[in-house]
């Protein structure tokens, strides 16, 4: 499933959270991330090359988050590391939502790691 050419879409809850074997069946479209134990919530993790390229991919997620609508939860640590946690929070799930935002930040990550060849 090509997720990076989706849009998300507004949720206000109502809906049930997709369920583990979704989350497996989607994982696979969405290479580097890994589902929590309770498959409620996705996470990846970046090395930059220092903390200022840290911080600029930061920023640069944040206005694919806001394009979006949906936004991560983000950590920088040990100055060069980025964490990223997705999950929709007015479900405590994961939604197509989820995915469509990772696979966003992969071809961000794509741009980033090619620009360093």
């Amino acid at each position: 499933m090509d997720f990076a050419s989706k849009k998300c879409v507004p949720c206000e809850g109502g809906m049930a959270p997709h369920t583990k074997e979704k989350v497996l069946e989607y994982l696979s479209a969405v290479p580097g991330w890994q589902a929590d134990s309770e498959f409620k919530k996705l996470s990846r993790e970046f090395t930059l090359k220092d903390f200022k390229a840290a911080l600029k991919f930061i920023n640069q997620i944040g206005e694919i988050a806001e394009a979006e609508g949906h936004h991560p939860n983000i950590e920088l640590f040990s100055w060069n590391h980025v964490r990223i946690v997705l999950y929709t929070h007015a479900i405590s799930g994961l939604s197509d939502n989820d995915f469509i935002l990772a696979a966003k930040i992969n071809q961000l990550w794509g741009n980033q790691v090619s620009a360093k060849a």
